[in-house]
C-alpha cells in the first residue's frame, strides 16, 4: 500500500506530511542532510539522498525521478560552467611547464631577504599560481612539493613551513580566475566578470596580510624562519622571464573582463593557450601534457558531481519554500542588519568545520542568499535606502566575496581543513596536527580581513563599479 501511494503520486506516505506543510519537510530533510554530512557521508551522496527523500515526499516518485534525471543535463549545458575546466587546465599545464618553480624562484630572489623570506616568497608565489590555477587544493599540493623542502633545508620550523603553504593555497579562492567564484556566480546568477574583478583586491590584500604576519612572526623568533641571502639586481632580473606567462594570463583575463573585448570563457581559453605555448617552449613531454589533461578531468568530474548532487537538494528546497520562509524570518529579527549578517557568517564558520568549501556554498546559498538580499531591501533598493549602503547588484557581489572568503577560512579550519590534509598527505613527515597549528595565525588574519571587508565594502565593489560605469 505504501509503495502504491508513492507511485500514484501520493507522497504523504513517507512522513505523513505531504503537501500540507512543505516547510516542515524542508526542515526535516535539512536535518537529515546535516546528520549525514557530520557522520562522514560525502556531500554529493548526502545531498542527493536528502533531496530525493524530500522530492518524493512533496511531488511523488515519478515527478521526483524526472527532476533528478533532468538536473545533470540542464546544469551541464550552462555556458559559464565551461570556465571551470579551462581554469583548472591552466593550473595543471602551468605546473607541468615548470612555471610554478620559476614563480617560486622569482619570489625568493625578490623578497627572500626579509625575516621569514622563503615563507613570504611562498605566499606571493602561491598568489601568482592562484592567478592561473583557480584551485586551492591544487595550489597547496604543488607548493608542498616545491616550497616546503626549500624552507626545511634553510632551517625553517615545520609548522610555519606547512602552515604557510596550506594558508597560501586558499588565495586561489579569491584571486581570479577562481573556480569557487564561478560556482557562486552560477548559483546566484551573478555576473562572472564582476565577481572575478571583485575578488582581485581582497585576494591581493590577503596575500599582503599573510606576508606581514610571517615577517612579524619571524622577526620576533628568527629561528622560525631565517632570512635567505640577498640576490644581486642582475640575479633578480634573470628570474623575471619565467613569470611572463603568468603576467600575460592575468593581464588577458583582467583586461578582457574590464574592457569587455572578450568574455571570461574566451579570455580563459586564451590564457590556457599561452600556458600551453610556454609548456611546448619548455619542451614538456607529451606524457606530462597527458597527465595534466587527466588530472584536469578528474578534478572537473569531482566538482561537477558535487554540483549535480547538491542541486538535487536545491531543487527540493525550491518545492519546499524553505528559502522564502528563512528570508522572511531573517528580516523579522529585531536586530541590526550587520548583527544579523555576523550571525550568518558565524554559521558558515561552524558548518565549514564539517563541509568542504564547494559543498558549503552549494548547500547554503539557495537559502542564505535570498535572505541577505531581502535584508538589504530587495531587488529594487537604492544605495540610499539600503541598510548596507549598496544597491542589489553591489550587495550580491559584496556578499559573494565575503562568503567565498569564509569558504577560504574553512579550508584551514579543523576538523575538515582540506588544504591542511592535502599538505600532510604530500608531506608524510609533517603530521596534520602540526599543519593546523601552523595556520592558526593565518586563520586569525582571515577573520580580521573578513571583518574589514564587511566594514569597508568599497574594497570589493570598486573594480566592478568601474566596469559597469
Amino acid at each position: 500500500m505504501f509503495f502504491e501511494k508513492l507511485l500514484q503520486g501520493q507522497p504523504e506516505g513517507i512522513f505523513g506530511i505531504g503537501y500540507n506543510d512543505p516547510s516542515t519537510v524542508g526542515i526535516i530533510c535539512t536535518i537529515i542532510l546535516l546528520i549525514l554530512v557530520i557522520s562522514g557521508v560525502r556531500v554529493v551522496i548526502a545531498a542527493s539522498i536528502a533531496g530525493m527523500i524530500g522530492l518524493v515526499e512533496l511531488i511523488g516518485v515519478g515527478p521526483a525521478l524526472g527532476n533528478i534525471g533532468a538536473i545533470p543535463y540542464s546544469k551541464s549545458v550552462t555556458f559559464v560552467l565551461g570556465l571551470l575546466p579551462i581554469f583548472i587546465l591552466i593550473g595543471f599545464l602551468a605546473y607541468q611547464a615548470g612555471i610554478t618553480r620559476q614563480l617560486f624562484e622569482a619570489a625568493k630572489a625578490w623578497v627572500g631577504f626579509v625575516p621569514g623570506g622563503l615563507a613570504v616568497a611562498t605566499v606571493f608565489a602561491t598568489a601568482g599560481f592562484a592567478a592561473v590555477s583557480g584551485a586551492s587544493t591544487a595550489t597547496a599540493a604543488v607548493f608542498s612539493r616545491i616550497a616546503i623542502p626549500e624552507m626545511l633545508k634553510e632551517g625553517y620550523d615545520k609548522k610555519l613551513a606547512a602552515g604557510v603553504v596550506a594558508a597560501g593555497g586558499t588565495l586561489a579562492s579569491l584571486i581570479p580566475p577562481s573556480a569557487i567564484l564561478i560556482i557562486y556566480a552560477i548559483i546566484v546568477e551573478e555576473s562572472v566578470g564582476a565577481l572575478l574583478l571583485a575578488g582581485f583586491l581582497p585576494g591581493v590584500f590577503s596575500a599582503i596580510v599573510y606576508a606581514l604576519i610571517i615577517i612579524i612572526w619571524a622577526k620576533k623568533n628568527p629561528k622560525l624562519g631565517p632570512p635567505s641571502r640577498r640576490y644581486t639586481l642582475n640575479e633578480k632580473l634573470k628570474t623575471l622571464p619565467g613569470i611572463i606567462p603568468i603576467a600575460v594570463v592575468i593581464s588577458v583575463i583582467i583586461s578582457a573582463i574590464y574592457a569587455g573585448w572578450a568574455t571570461p570563457t574566451e579570455a580563459g581559453s586564451l590564457g590556457a593557450f599561452v600556458v600551453l605555448l610556454m609548456a611546448i617552449y619548455n619542451k614538456v613531454k607529451v606524457s606530462a601534457l597527458k597527465a595534466a589533461l587527466i588530472e584536469t578531468a578528474k578534478l572537473v568530474a569531482m566538482i561537477f558531481s558535487i554540483i549535480w548532487g547538491v542541486l538535487i537538494f536545491v531543487r527540493f528546497l525550491g518545492f519546499s519554500g524553505l528559502p522564502e520562509d528563512f528570508a522572511n524570518w531573517i528580516i523579522s529579527l529585531p536586530l541590526d542588519p550587520y548583527v544579523t549578517l555576523l550571525f550568518i557568517l558565524l554559521g558558515y564558520v561552524v558548518l565549514g568545520m564539517f563541509i568542504d568549501a564547494i559543498g558549503l556554498l552549494l548547500l547554503t546559498l539557495p537559502v542564505v542568499y535570498p535572505a541577505v538580499m531581502l535584508l538589504n531591501g530587495g531587488p529594487d533598493v537604492t544605495a540610499a535606502e539600503s541598510p548596507f549602503g549598496m544597491t542589489f547588484n553591489q550587495v550580491s557581489v559584496w556578499f559573494g566575496i565575503i562568503v567565498v572568503k569564509m569558504a577560504e577560512v574553512c579550508l584551514i579550519t579543523p576538523p575538515i581543513g582540506l588544504n591542511c590534509f592535502v599538505v600532510a598527505g604530500v608531506r608524510k613527515d609533517i603530521p596534520v596536527t602540526d599543519v593546523f597549528k601552523g595556520v592558526t595565525l593565518f586563520f586569525i588574519a582571515d577573520i580580521l580581513t573578513i571583518l574589514g571587508l564587511v566594514m569597508f565594502p568599497q574594497v570589493i565593489t570598486w573594480l566592478p563599479d568601474l566596469m559597469m560605469s
